[in-house]
């Protein structure tokens, strides 16, 4: 039996992750990835998939705001892709449903898709939509916020890094990845800077160059230049320059809007 899958993360990386990762598992066939959760929901009613991997957390369109605007014939299961810890999902657990916590590990995305084809095969599909219904009841009665994200877990190997965002000097976009760096040592983390934005507490972080993002009690010296444009220096020695793009965004935190 084959089963239809849609891919929906605005992090093409991630994309291409899930779709490599799924071609040992012929039973499961990629019919579309989507970039955002409004093609998310137009490619679900076209399609009617079996499965969709669901990013929680997309700029303008989150993961939960999309399943809540699901037609109630549009009942597919869900494997959520977060870059949150486990204490923030045990919602997801208490449903049935399930995720795979970025970045994905080989070992845990096989046991996902094994669980999905066992669900996929004995459920129905009045089963899977009151499990959805309840998960999102339960997170609009809690209206608990997903929090921003407290540290980072780095996996290389069988070795895992973490890194608490506290410790962490400025970000550096690195192609489809982002350099932590924290003091001299600089760690690779397999996300788009576009992202981690959006999981970084706005109070402690500011993008101030579409390849930049600095942790703000870290700067220590600012310096004007030409058309806008800042130099800042950070508690580490490190050098940055402030777009003029970025610029409204500094200026804000300077003035505590």
């Amino acid at each position: 039996m084959k089963y239809k899958v849609l891919i929906v993360d605005d992090e093409p990386l991630a994309r291409r992750g899930i779709r490599a990762r799924l071609k040992p598992f012929s039973d499961f066939v990629v019919l579309e990835d989507c970039e955002d959760g409004v093609a998310g929901i137009k490619a679900i009613r076209r399609h009617k998939p079996d499965l969709v991997f669901l990013d929680v957390q997309m700029p303008g369109l989150s993961g939960f705001d999309m399943l809540k605007r699901l037609p109630k014939n549009c009942s597919p299961f869900i494997i959520f892709l977060t870059a949150y810890d486990e204490y923030a999902l045990r919602a997801f657990e208490v449903h049935a449903l399930d995720y795979l916590l970025k970045p994905i590990d080989g070992e845990r995305f096989a046991k996902a898709i094994d669980r999905a084809r066992r669900q996929l095969k004995f459920e129905i599909a009045d089963s899977i939509e009151e499990r959805l219904r309840n998960l999102i009841a339960e997170r609009t009665a809690n209206k608990r916020p997903i929090p921003y994200v407290e540290r980072f877990t780095l996996r290389s190997g069988s070795r895992i890094t973490f890194v608490p965002a506290d410790e962490i000097d400025w970000i550096e976009a690195v192609g489809d990845y982002a350099a932590l760096h924290v003091g001299n040592k600089n760690h690779l983390l397999r996300e788009t800077l576009n992202a981690l934005e959006t999981r970084l507490d706005p109070e402690k972080f500011v993008r101030i160059h579409r390849s930049a993002i600095v942790q703000v009690s870290r700067i220590c010296e600012l310096r004007t230049l030409p058309n806008r444009e800042l130099r800042i220096r950070l508690t580490s020695g490190a050098d940055l320059k402030v777009s003029r793009t970025y610029r409204d965004r500094l200026d804000r935190w300077l003035s505590g809007k």
